[in-house]
């Protein structure tokens, strides 16, 4: 346990899937939770489940990638649970194909929500931290984000970008008493995006996850509690000497 009790904590994308597990994970240690979804019936649902642990909880829809709309739900948010202590940036979206069929549209489409929404809550979320000298920044970025992948070109050179904002915000929050990490999942089952992600992959004629997980080396894929585990960490006093990371959470399919 890493005790955060007492803390509050804000997840982009907690209606469902990764986002979903970190927010009630971040809730049994302790924290009331903030959820920003674009599905609101889904960031109620997490709510609900959040309340069941004994939390405070709280959901809000929103599209991160529209400043406004972000600016609007992170204020909702921050009003309700008093402050945020903890800003989980999990929102995101995947949309695969070969490159030279990847439109306009969906490129900016990834980016805005990949990269933007990152952005958006960020410059919405730290000024609070910079003027209570604390608190903790963790991204969901991707393995993909280390080594472009085929068919991936939009969601790849997203998360790469992810990374790097998480390096430069580190270093500058770093003198306010600010952490800022980035967590890079594998192959995560059991999510919306993992289930839309198989169908594209089958109609593109791509490997689906029974055959890729012969290339990770624990010979399994992972599970959205795997990346919430290590959110919980990296949001606690456990890692007050990390900042600027990019962690890999891949069952060794990425090393580097």
């Amino acid at each position: 346990m890493y005790d955060l009790d007492g803390r509050t904590a804000l997840v982009t994308g907690g209606g469902a899937g990764i986002g979903r597990a970190i927010a009630l994970r971040l809730a049994a240690e302790g924290c009331d939770i903030g959820i920003l979804d674009l599905d609101l019936a889904g960031a109620e649902a997490t709510a609900a489940e959040a309340r069941a642990l004994g939390r405070a909880a709280h959901a809000a829809s929103g599209n991160v990638g529209e400043r406004a709309s972000a600016e609007a739900a992170v204020a909702a948010l921050s009003a309700a649970l008093g402050r945020v202590d903890i800003l989980v940036n999990n929102a995101g979206i995947l949309r695969t194909s070969p490159f030279l069929e990847t439109t306009d549209a969906e490129w900016r489409g990834t980016f805005a929500v990949n990269l933007d929404g990152a952005f958006h809550c960020c410059q919405a979320v730290l000024p609070g931290m910079v003027a209570r000298r604390a608190g903790a920044v963790v991204n969901v970025a991707s393995w993909t984000g280390k080594k472009g992948v085929p068919n991936h070109a939009a969601y790849s050179a997203s998360k790469f970008a992810l990374i790097g904002l998480t390096q430069a915000i580190a270093g500058e929050m770093a003198a306010h008493g600010i952490r800022v990490n980035a967590v890079c999942p594998g192959i995560i089952v059991e999510t919306r995006m993992r289930e839309e992600a198989e169908e594209r992959n089958r109609a593109q004629g791509l490997p689906d996850v029974a055959t890729r997980l012969a290339s990770i080396p624990l010979r399994r894929a992972g599970y959205p509690e795997d990346v919430a585990n290590l959110v919980a960490f990296l949001a606690s006093d456990q890692a007050a000497y990390m900042t600027g990371q990019a962690v890999n959470v891949t069952g060794g399919l990425w090393m580097g």
